[in-house]
């Protein structure tokens, strides 16, 4: 048997490890291991690599993805997927491990159908927002990037008296947001599941204001549902309450860098050895998710269509503490 393995969409740290196991588990079966570089544009293009366990040396620490991630508009296409099928058949691959997120395991799961091959997914963004898992590879080095970033922004709002608000990734989720900002001690939390409104946020820094507050954080997830960006809000706030000094700041991609943290270098390899002997178990079409510390498998249908759940509890804790 042969497993073709690649990294799909945005990177997230603890994508190596998890092809540090998928690579290892294979020489452990004595399967033949081949990497895809770029993504499905390397299916495309015939980009692919032997790998042994020696090929995956030293990457277990490192973030990013040594096997590359790219977009691919012409995997979108017929033709395009009829083009990695046949670099399929050519490096006798019967089976693939595809590491990334819901629009990479769209992407599969179309391949799947179209050319019944076995796949089986692994789900790697720091959003946190694939359903089927109760932690995606990369959200918890996020977690932490995030907070040692807002602790750092919170000295000077003590210094300057200065009200921070510090945007972290999370367009249709506020997994990011939720935790980091109870995590950071955040005044405030703007997440996509909850639509807060301009003034309910206003009442709440003026009550902050009043109770002896000089400086504030509000943690803001890019989807929040006010309909105004983080710069728009932070306009706002300052028309209201001209007394404030009001600063932004946009955290961005710093958030998917950095070396995974040891619960993502577990958690990679311990999907990464389940996906491979799945698939050994004739499992396809599948993502394997971990749910109370036992690792399960969802359809790729279900992970894709499904909603992760915010915790709610989070929420009203949020609450609680931001008094």
């Amino acid at each position: 048997m042969r497993i073709g393995v690649l990294t799909s969409g945005g990177d997230a740290p603890g994508m190596n490890a998890a092809v540090r196991a998928v690579v290892r588990t294979c020489a452990f079966y004595k399967i033949d291991c081949l990497a895809i570089l770029k993504g499905y544009q390397g299916l495309i293009e015939d980009n692919t690599k032997q790998m042994n366990p020696r090929s995956v040396n030293n990457i277990i620490n490192k973030g990013g993805t040594v096997l590359k991630s790219a977009r691919c508009l012409e995997f979108r296409t017929k033709e395009g997927r009829q083009k990695a099928f046949e670099n399929i058949k050519k490096n006798k691959i019967q089976a693939l491990v595809v590491i990334g997120g819901d629009g990479s395991f769209t992407g599969a799961m179309i391949f799947q159908s179209e050319f019944n091959i076995p796949i089986i997914g692994i789900p790697g963004t720091i959003d946190n927002d694939i359903y089927g898992t109760s932690h995606t590879i990369g959200y918890d080095t996020a977690l932490n990037t995030v907070i040692d970033a807002i602790d750092k922004i919170r000295d000077t709002a003590i210094s300057h008296n200065r009200l921070f608000f510090v945007e972290v990734m999370g367009r249709d989720a506020g997994h990011l947001a939720l935790n980091t900002g109870i995590g950071a001690g955040a005044e405030e939390i703007l997440i996509p599941e909850e639509n807060m409104g301009l003034n309910r946020l206003l009442e709440s820094l003026e009550r902050s204001e009043k109770s002896g507050k000089s400086s504030s954080i509000v943690v803001i997830a890019e989807g929040g549902k006010t309909g105004k960006n983080v710069f728009e809000i932070a306009e706002y706030v300052e028309k209201n309450m001209p007394h404030y000094e009001v600063r932004v700041s946009v955290l961005g991609h710093i958030q998917r860098g950095g070396s995974p943290s040891c619960f993502d270098r577990v958690l990679a390899s311990r999907m990464g050895v389940y996906a491979v002997e799945s698939l050994l178990k004739g499992k396809s079409n599948v993502m394997v998710g971990i749910k109370e510390d036992d690792m399960i498998l969802t359809s790729l249908d279900k992970a894709i269509k499904g909603k992760s759940e915010i915790n709610k509890n989070l929420i009203r804790v949020s609450d609680i503490l931001s008094i």
